[in-house]
């Protein structure tokens, strides 16, 4: 199977934050396949006990030790197979038809590189 986007997340101990953001990607991502590589820096808060109960189709990658943000990244990007990245915070919550809009945009012009969303804060206002 072809994937058209892979999510990559680096969390450490942000479980519920993490558990929201993954049930608004599955409700949100329409007809585009997508695969989610979450990459966890030895949280200890039940992060992995999540995903392995509620979200068994996540990829999850084990760290020994807090490595920052930047390296797990790349950890989650190795190991990606999608067309395209896609680097969100577990905080996140993904609001409908963005994913889809975001590949198709990348679809329809292959001159462009990178693409990012509009940021909102929880309320709804601009993030700045």
């Amino acid at each position: 199977m072809n994937i058209d986007v892979s999510i990559c997340i680096v969390t450490y101990h942000a479980r519920d934050f993490l558990r929201s953001c993954l049930r608004s990607i599955y409700a949100t991502a329409g007809s585009v396949s997508f695969e989610i590589i979450v990459v966890d820096n030895h949280s200890e808060d039940g992060t992995l006990e999540m995903l392995h109960n509620d979200f068994p189709n996540v990829r999850p990658l084990v760290n020994d030790q807090n490595t920052g943000y930047t390296r797990p990244n790349n950890q989650a990007m190795r190991v990606s197979q999608g067309r395209y990245i896609l680097l969100i915070n577990p905080d996140t919550l993904v609001e409908p038809n963005t994913i889809p809009e975001l590949a198709g945009f990348l679809d329809q012009h292959p001159e462009v590189g990178i693409v990012g969303p509009q940021v909102l804060n929880r309320d709804g206002t601009l993030q700045k």
